[in-house]
């Protein structure tokens, strides 16, 4: 792989990486998941988890990097959903916004 190529792939994994940051750092402030997608979130989690995999089997640094912190991104939203979501259910209703 030449030094663009290396270039490209490390500043797409910056950039898509950092685009979750803004939400991340909002639900952990805000505790509020309301609007987020149980479905949604568990699956994008899972498939980061296996984008890290494939990363890790290619030995592509760029593809592991930004998938290892985006895995830590969205599973503290995937984290906070779910916990608000069984709080919901076991009719806490305080246990929403900590």
């Amino acid at each position: 792989m030449n030094i663009t190529t290396e270039i490209i792939g490390y500043l797409a994994a910056t950039l898509t990486t950092l685009s979750f940051l803004p939400q991340t750092l909002l639900t952990l402030k805000t505790r509020d998941t309301e609007s987020l997608s149980l479905g949604m979130y568990s699956l994008f989690t899972l498939g980061v988890l296996f984008w890290l995999i494939y990363g890790i089997y290619r030995s592509d640094n760029a593809i592991i990097f930004a998938n290892a912190i985006t895995l830590l991104l969205a599973a503290s939203i995937l984290s906070c959903k779910i916990y608000n979501t069984l709080a919901k259910k076991s009719g806490r209703e305080g246990a929403t916004k900590l």
